[in-house]
């Protein structure tokens, strides 16, 4: 009932997410429990049986529990789960009780507020890519000259492949799209707004397709197109989508638990380390920070920032596309900002005078 609740919308891989901490939660609780009998004290040695779970138990033991999989790792140097994962898992489990509490099948929620301590600041969970990165990265073959965008992508060559693996990361960079906002825009998400290209960062669809995911409310909103993409040809990528009738902007890119995302990420950590960019902490959600940080030393109004990010503001929650034409910034100031985002060290006019 919890999972097939009409009141939120959650994605495949979120669903999938949810199964799999259901499935670890019942090994450890019981199967048949009845969630009001569930007790704190219960919920306690959850957290503790949770921190002595094996990673990847299922794959190493896949017809065995999480009882069993602790019992067999004991005495073994196997890596468990870290604070942050381990506190997704209570937070999951924490939110089931919370919607059974709003159902009225249960008076309380006996895991509320039950988690470890993560050492790990929020704000380093992610880091910024470092300049060297950043140089390592649009160094590489796929935007310098490969065999291919495919298999051939790390590899030198004399074709220059524009698609989702050349303009995705090129993005992330200059607009701090969310990688899943990237990799599903619709061609039609890509139009001139009072005069600016503009990336139209929502869930609607011309088409009518329900494929498209944000992450909160004010994720949906208006990015002007920077300089450096302009520059680099971008404007004819998106003409010659309209020309070919692709509904997708990355065509190329197919759909896996809900997120177009989902294989890009995957591919981009491979990415990384073809092209001696990897480092902890680093991941394509990096160019996020490093747009973030690239805003700070441009010192742009905070309010622009968080309009431009979809970040949400104490002085504006509802973060709807419509603020944009109405009470909210223009796009020409918009613009204007985002324009003065700048990175030292990445040579691009090779790329823009590339065929």
């Amino acid at each position: 009932m919890f999972l097939s609740d009409a009141s939120t919308a959650r994605s495949d891989k979120t669903l999938l997410a949810y199964r799999t901490v259901s499935q670890t939660v019942m090994d450890i609780l019981g199967g048949d429990v009845p969630l009001r009998s569930i007790t704190r004290p219960q919920c306690r040695d959850l957290l503790t049986k949770l921190a002595m779970v094996p990673l990847h138990a299922r794959k190493r033991w896949p017809d065995r529990s999480a009882l069993e999989a602790i019992s067999l790792s004991e005495g073994q140097r196997f890596q468990t789960m870290s604070p942050a994962h381990l506190n997704g898992h209570m937070n999951k489990f924490s939110s089931l009780l919370n919607w059974a509490t709003k159902e009225e099948l249960i008076a309380r929620n006996p895991a509320l507020g039950l988690r470890i301590h993560d050492p790990v600041p929020p704000r380093d969970k992610r880091r910024p890519f470092s300049a060297e990165q950043l140089r390592k990265i649009f160094m590489a073959p796929i935007f310098r000259g490969c065999v291919d965008d495919e298999n051939g992508y790390a590899v030198p060559g004399s074709n220059r492949p524009t698609r989702g693996r050349y303009w995705i990361p090129i993005i992330g960079l200059y607009s701090g799209l969310r990688l899943n906002e990237a990799c599903q825009l619709d061609t039609a998400d890509v139009r001139m707004v009072e005069g600016h290209l503009c990336f139209i960062i929502t869930t609607a669809s011309e088409h009518g397709a329900d494929d498209k995911r944000l992450k909160t409310l004010s994720s949906e909103r208006i990015v002007p197109v920077h300089p450096v993409l302009l520059d680099l040809g971008f404007e004819a990528y998106v003409r010659a989508r309209r020309s070919a009738n692709d509904m997708k902007l990355f065509p190329e890119l197919s759909s896996r638990h809900g997120l177009y995302s989902h294989l890009f990420s995957r591919w981009f950590a491979r990415f990384l380390v073809s092209c001696g960019a990897a480092a902890e902490r680093t991941c394509y959600h990096s160019f996020r920070h490093s747009f973030r940080d690239a805003c700070r030393a441009a010192r742009m109004d905070r309010d622009i920032v968080m309009a431009l990010g979809g970040w949400s503001s104490a002085s504006d929650s509802s973060g709807s596309v419509s603020d944009s034409y109405g009470r909210g910034h223009s796009p020409a100031a918009l613009f204007q900002s985002i324009s003065l985002v700048r990175y030292e060290g990445i040579e691009w006019s090779t790329l823009a005078d590339s065929p």
